[in-house]
């Protein structure tokens, strides 16, 4: 292993009237890719900071190569004295050349000439990675890269990274990103530092490991106030095996749902029911939606029913907001009828997340001041409420102004998901929460009884939560899939194939095609066998995720290491083949029922 360029030993750090961390031993070898993980609060950020060198510790020496050029790419860039976002990229110690700055915000699409302020968060942050790139790094730390970008924009920034020949430190809540990008794993939990020379695909496998290990030891000691701290984790533990069933139940709605989608993306009903118009919440037939010459929305009709959820997806700029509006009823299309349900009660979570007064206390937001809150009908003391939102019920008396970004935006989900409501539009909910809360949040929205509207660039959580897609290229189409993001990208690769395909020679006059009345045998057979096959590849890549999650099997045996890596890789190319071919199979098993 490479000698590290920079170091931290015995790193501590005061916070309050108590330490944030102590103890903390970090190294950066000179290629690590290493993700940075910890819940809200947790103290991820300032540790970045301490890494960079821009706050001091109160205890723990740093080393650092003479010479290595370390560049701190933060999560709220300031602009302040700056005209425009050039400004803000060329201003400070060690600013870039301005012919590299442009030639990064080319690639990455953005105009530098933009008023800084009436500059949005996405471009905000986009000049912010701008600067730290053509700062010409040796270590890249990066805090939560991806907030506000959108999908281009985040598949653009991981070429970038795959690229990079030096080290980088990210924190950030996006799980594809995260698993395409790094190699080892810091954890930063209740104070400690652990780390895993694997990647953030097997770190759920090695935090069980973790926690297992630790309530053996609990239980061994008897010693229940011990046990009694960890109800946080044991609860996480517990979610993860919950939503494994809430993704075989997904995929089965996915299936449902696909049955009810025609060929050009207009939602018709392919299976009898005799309920269907009390299901229907959404209906919208024909719409059309232009600003000036420029068409936003062309010929969308959607049939949208009880218990759907709907994820909206697309570059910045390409409608997704205008169609979340005309789906809510906010503005009226120029063409086309959306009928709303005379019954729909909607909670909005915007992504402005205007919030709550910084003097009040968590109590008042929540409860009125009082120690009870009506969720959905059903009466919550308070402290009870806290802990099912991963916070601790001590926080009920704490002030919103000493709340994380992140512990706000969860704060904010707990009071309006005990709104009584039937419908929830999120727009981008993701940004700023942590995995665990991520993890809470795709459990409440799968036991929501409503319907569920989510915009977002989160591909990962779009995957686990969504049953169909509506995907916006720009050009005002909008494609209608079955599935989450990973559905919607196949079926835009599968466009272009199907084109270019030769055209099938017309059946002779003497022999007429015959309608199709089952499926052949070998379909049939995939139709039965492939639902156990998905099973065995989801078993077996947990199960070489498990042995990933040994932190000394790539020091002992890095053959054996890469084989698995392999392996997984495969097992899981395997496995989204498999899925997509059942969906389809279910697809024309539901059209010849009907």
């Amino acid at each position: 292993m490479a000698a590290p360029v920079l170091s931290y030993e015995d790193l501590g750090l005061v916070q309050g009237s108590g330490w944030l961390f102590r103890h903390l031993d970090i190294h950066i070898g000179p290629r690590d890719r290493l993700a940075l993980i910890g819940r809200n609060g947790a103290g991820k950020s300032t540790l970045l900071k301490l890494i960079a060198g821009i706050i001091d510790s109160d205890e723990g020496r740093r080393m650092i190569v003479p010479g290595t050029h370390v560049v701190y790419l933060e999560q709220d860039p300031d602009l302040t004295g700056c005209a425009t976002l050039m400004d803000y990229v060329l201003s400070g110690e060690g600013a870039p050349e301005s012919y590299e700055a442009e030639a990064i915000a080319g690639q990455l699409g953005i105009d530098l000439t933009r008023d800084a302020s009436t500059a949005s968060g996405g471009e905000k942050r986009r000049a912010a990675i701008v600067r730290a790139l053509a700062m010409n790094p040796d270590v890249l730390l990066l805090d939560e890269p991806t907030n506000h970008l959108d999908l281009a924009a985040i598949e653009w920034l991981e070429d970038w990274l795959k690229r990079f020949t030096g080290a980088f430190v990210v924190i950030s809540h996006d799980r594809t990103f995260l698993t395409r990008l790094t190699k080892s794993t810091l954890w930063l939990d209740r104070g400690q530092m652990r780390r895993n020379e694997v990647g953030f695909g097997g770190f759920d496998a090695w935090t069980e490991q973790v926690y297992a290990e630790e309530q053996r030891a609990a239980e061994k000691l008897d010693a229940k106030l011990k046990i009694e701290e960890h109800w946080l984790h044991r609860g996480v533990t517990a979610r993860r095996k919950r939503n494994q069933g809430r993704l075989e139940k997904l995929v089965q709605m996915r299936a449902t749902r696909a049955a009810m989608i025609g060929p050009q993306g207009a939602a018709k009903l392919g299976i009898a029911s005799d309920d269907v118009k009390t299901k229907e919440v959404i209906k919208a037939e024909h719409v059309t939606k232009r600003y000036g010459d420029r068409t936003i929305i062309k010929d969308l009709s959607l049939k949208v029913t009880r218990g759907d959820r709907i994820g909206l997806v697309g570059a910045n700029g390409a409608g997704k907001t205008t169609l979340l509006k005309l789906l809510t009823g906010e503005i009226e299309p120029d063409e086309g009828t959306v009928f709303l349900a005379k019954t729909l009660d909607g909670v909005i979570i915007d992504q402005q997340r205007k919030l709550m007064a910084p003097e009040k206390r968590v109590r008042e937001v929540l409860a009125d001041g009082g120690d009870w809150i009506d969720v959905r009908g059903v009466r919550k003391h308070i402290h009870g409420y806290l802990k099912e939102f991963l916070f601790d019920p001590s926080l009920a008396e704490a002030k919103i102004g000493t709340l994380s970004g992140g512990e706000r935006s969860r704060l904010l989900l707990a009071r309006e998901f005990a709104r009584e409501s039937n419908l929830l539009v999120l727009d981008e909910p993701t940004n700023d929460l942590d995995l665990e809360t991520l993890d809470l949040l795709q459990e409440v929205i799968g036991d929501y009884d409503g319907t569920v509207l989510i915009v977002s660039h989160d591909r990962d959580f779009l995957d686990r939560t969504v049953t169909v897609t509506l995907g916006l290229d720009g050009s005002g189409t909008v494609d209608v899939v079955a599935g989450g993001y990973a559905d919607w990208v196949a079926k835009r690769k599968a466009a272009p194939e199907a084109k270019k395909a030769p055209a099938k020679a017309a059946p002779s006059p003497a022999a007429p095609a015959q309608a199709k009345t089952k499926l052949s045998y070998k379909d049939q057979r995939d139709y039965e066998l492939l639902p156990k096959r998905i099973e065995e590849l989801e078993a077996g890549i947990a199960r070489d995720e498990a042995r990933l999650a040994d932190p000394d099997l790539y020091a002992k045996d890095p053959a054996q290491f890469d084989r698995l890596m392999k392996a997984i890789e495969k097992a899981r190319d395997e496995k989204d083949e498999a899925e997509m071919r059942w969906l389809d199979l279910a697809e024309q098993v539901e059209a010849l029922a009907g």
